[in-house]
């Protein structure tokens, strides 16, 4: 029998009074909503109704779009698992089904040589706008010929660990430790809007740790260090590259790497070298300085180059323009 209009609305009289007092999430009141009316409400199931629908919708569309990121990763007990359970919640889910279909063909593909990422439809490569740094530890002949080289290895891997820290705070990625030298990518594989922003205050952060360590290098071993950066952004090609047992996943191809390899070689010991097009992106978050025009090594056009000072203070886009 259908509850009086009184006692209706008397009953969401006090639902309202529950979520305003409450303030809590909407999907916590369904279960109020419910002791309210005690299913005797259409009106009010059907709304609860659509509410679960849509909260169901959402959590399968959550878990579609992970189990597709985790294909990008090769990850396929994730994209297994993901998929189960979007079944679990939409048994004919066609997307879910073919999830797993998928997930078990590159499982149980992975002994036969003859079946290649590119066959399972994996992405390979990709575009992508990428800011890169290249560190580089100055003078490190010199080390070697100073140090015995257990010591030499302990320096090294103190400074790849200051850097690769430095580098972590910033959500950078470092992509090879190549001795004395790292190559570092800002916006690959994980892509953020202040990609280049990070990658100069990862620098710059890199500059202010290393002279830390320095003080510990002195008093222990009567000798400092001195790093260069230098920092481009432009477009590379990103993806896996090699064969066999030397096989990279996140390598990257394209001028903007040999760029900024030639910056770093362009910076003075403990400094940061920028090009126009990264100190075009960061402009107004650092002081910089112009180093004029240069010609760099394989590179046809002049490029101007900036010394990064310090960091500005402005920490958002409306701090630039009310500073201006």
């Amino acid at each position: 029998m259908a509850i009086s209009s009184c006692t209706y609305l008397a009953a969401m009289s006090e639902r309202h009074r529950y979520l305003e007092s409450s303030r809590a999430d909407p999907w916590q009141i369904v279960p109020a909503g419910r002791g309210l009316v005690r299913g005797q409400s259409p009106c009010l199931r059907r709304n609860i109704s659509i509410m679960a629908t849509e909260r169901l919708r959402k959590r399968i569309e959550h878990l579609l779009d992970e189990a597709e990121d985790a294909i990008s990763h090769h990850d396929w007990d994730v994209v297994r698992d993901h998929a189960q359970s979007v079944l679990a919640l939409d048994p004919g889910n066609l997307d879910g089904t073919a999830l797993i279909e998928a997930a078990e063909r590159a499982v149980g593909s992975l002994d036969d040589p003859t079946v290649t990422p590119t066959s399972l439809g994996v992405p390979q490569a990709e575009r992508r706008k990428l800011t890169v740094m290249f560190c580089d530890l100055q003078g490190s002949t010199a080390l070697s010929q100073k140090l015995d080289p257990e010591e030499l290895r302990d320096v090294i891997r103190g400074y790849q660990e200051v850097c690769g820290a430095a580098v972590a705070r910033f959500d950078g990625y470092v992509a090879k430790y190549l001795g004395d030298v790292l190559l570092i990518y800002f916006g690959y594989p994980q892509a953020h809007e202040d990609d280049p922003q990070r990658a100069v205050r990862a620098g710059l952060a890199i500059l202010e740790d290393i002279g830390h360590l320095n003080i510990k290098l002195k008093v222990d071993k009567d000798l400092e260090l001195g790093v260069r950066i230098g920092v481009h952004t432009g477009l590379v090609v990103a993806g896996e590259m090699g064969s066999g047992d030397s096989v990279e996943s996140l390598a990257i191809v394209g001028e903007t790497p040999n760029i900024a390899a030639r910056l770093q070689e362009a910076a003075e010991p403990n400094s940061i070298v920028i090009s126009d097009i990264t100190a075009n992106l960061v402009q107004g978050f650092f002081v910089c300085d112009s180093l004029g025009f240069h010609y760099l090594k394989g590179i046809s056009d002049a490029m101007e180059l900036f010394a990064v000072l310090s960091e500005s203070g402005a920490q958002t886009r409306f701090d630039v323009a009310t500073a201006a």
